[in-house]
Order: C-alpha cells, then structure tokens, then sequence
C-alpha cells in the first residue's frame, strides 16, 4: 500500500448483508478494500471467496478482545495476537487493530498503564518477525465506550514512544477523536508517523461521512499532505438504505 485509501468496514456499513453482496457494493463505489471486525466468528473461505473475485484487499482486521491494562490476561492477550497473525497473512492484510480493555476500577491508572506497556513489548517482537503492524485504538468514553481505558490520543502517542517498535502503532478514529478531543489536524499533522490506520465516521449519530459536522474532505487533504499512505476506514451505521451513492461521494474524495 502506496497511497492513501479508502476501506469499508463491512461489519458496521454492510450488517447482515452477504459477504458477496458487501464485496460487490465496494467494489462498485469504486474503493479497493474492506476491512472487518472479529476473524474468528466469520467464514473465511466464503469471504475470501467474494473479496477475491471483486478484486479488493482486506485493509485491516481486529485481534482478539483481550485486556492489555491488566496482567492475569497477558498470556491470552499474546496468544490471541499469535493467532491473529496467522490470520492476518491468510488475510493478506499487515494491520491488526487492538482494543486495550476497560479502566479497572480501584485499580491505580498507572499500574494499567505499565501493564499495557509491558504487553505491547511482549507482542512486539511476534509483529516485528511477521511484519505486522498492530494499531492501538483510542474510543470515546461520552457517547460510545463507558468505562474504556484508553480514550486520549496523547496518551496513545506516549504508548507508542515508550514502546518504541515500528510495528506498534495507533488507529485514529476521527470519530471517536471529535468526540474526545477535538483538534483533529493538528493532532494528526503531529503524530503522523505513529498512526497506522484511521477510521471515519459522522458525528453525531456515527452515520455517513457526509451528514455531521467534520469536514472530511479537508480532514482526508490534511491526512494525505502530512504523508500517510496507508487506509481510512468507514466504519459507520447508514441512516440511508442505498449504500453505493454515499460511498461513492467518499470514494471521490481519494482521488
């Protein structure tokens, strides 16, 4: 991957669709890839099936939902994401996108954060050998995610400095990041070399780019200005029946 582009999340843009009829769509907008949730609770040969003969790549997929933020799940955090890459090269995909878990209550803030920490560096070196970059997500905890640890991308950012591999690095949800904080360009245009994927969706109701108060098409220009060449994915609920007008509109916008 190049250039900058576009993914559908078939998950969240094509629920309860066929995997054939999700593929076709996309293909149709004309955006090369999808992306997904879970791996493991879908059939993969039938997928790969449509995504193949609709001739997409898989930008991305989900590592299992473990806790990083506290250390009695270690083992089966790092065995989900051996897993996970296994999957990701049947896949042919490079990104694995990882929640961190909820905040612990009684549990001090820095004791999670050291435990994240201390996760991520066991995981790194399995990514590194595999060339699999795995992306930390920041969520909104006001609308979306009650309770979630990792809701700031500052802190996300710091994960990835302490980290320190090139195969650690965060997915900026410009949705969940609008509800958050805000600050969108500039935070990118800072951090630019730490983020591994984006998602996208409108705000508020996490509908179509097009209805909500976030300028995508200058958000996209400032993105692909700042350098990045990877995915943005739609990761969004339509409010309209007719999926192939709105994501054609984005679909404009890349190019």
């Amino acid at each position: 991957m190049d250039r900058f582009s576009p993914s559908v999340c078939i998950d969240a843009v094509f629920e309860g669709w066929t995997f054939q009829d999700a593929c076709r769509t996309v293909r149709e907008a004309g955006i090369p890839a999808i992306e997904f949730w879970g791996w493991w609770d879908k059939d993969l040969d039938v997928l790969q099936e449509a995504q193949h003969e609709n001739g997409l790549a898989i930008s991305a997929c989900c590592t299992k939902f473990v806790s990083l933020v506290n250390p009695a799940d270690r083992s089966a955090y790092i065995d989900g994401v051996a897993a996970s890459i296994e999957a990701a090269k049947r896949l042919g995909t490079n990104i694995l996108i990882s929640q961190v878990g909820d905040f612990r209550e009684g549990v001090p803030r820095a004791v999670q954060y050291d435990s994240l920490i201390e996760g991520l560096c066991q995981a790194a070196p399995l990514l590194e050998k595999a060339d699999v970059t795995l992306v930390i997500e920041p969520l909104n905890e006001r609308v979306d995610h009650p309770g979630y640890y990792l809701v700031h991308s500052d802190e996300a950012f710091q994960i990835i400095d302490e980290v320190e591999s090139d195969n650690i690095k965060v997915v900026f949800d410009i949705y969940h990041q609008q509800i958050s904080e805000g600050h969108l360009i500039e935070t990118i245009r800072k951090n630019c070399q730490k983020i591994g994927h984006f998602h996208a969706a409108g705000n508020p109701g996490r509908h179509e780019l097009q209805k909500g108060e976030i300028a995508y098409p200058y958000v996209f220009d400032q993105i692909r200005s700042a350098g990045f060449t990877g995915y943005v994915g739609l990761e969004y609920w339509p409010t309209d029946l007719e999926r192939l007008p709105a994501l054609s509109e984005v679909a404009a916008w890349f190019h």
